[in-house]
């Protein structure tokens, strides 16, 4: 007989359970509907390299501003060449490309 109580308490919770996470999920799909839709990686660009590079280029690769000082130049270029090292299984273009772009920034200081 306990046995049967037990059963009925556990059954009827799990119901219960299951009717919450139903509702939470119908509540999180229309909120989420109301959402704009835009990416997560809206700040990064999404462009190709120009044929000669700009300063404006150069600033998007390094992810800094045109006019950002020297230290934060040198500090931004080694976090990326770190990671894209064609010795440590990264791209030589990209790496290319990021020495380029520090280049352009410090020949314009």
């Amino acid at each position: 007989m306990t046995s049967l109580m037990v059963a009925g308490v556990a059954i009827t919770g799990t119901a219960l359970v299951a009717r919450f996470l139903m509702k939470a999920a119908t509540e999180m799909k229309a909120s989420a509907s109301k959402l704009p839709k835009t990416s997560l990686l809206t700040s990064y660009y999404k462009g190709g390299f120009e044929p000669k590079m700009s300063r404006r280029e150069a600033a998007l690769i390094l992810g800094i501003s045109p006019s950002s000082p020297k230290d934060r130049i040198m500090t931004s270029h080694k976090k990326l060449i770190m990671l894209n090292h064609p010795d440590r299984g990264g791209s030589p273009y990209l790496a290319g490309k990021i020495n380029e772009a520090k280049s352009k920034l410090e020949k314009a200081d």
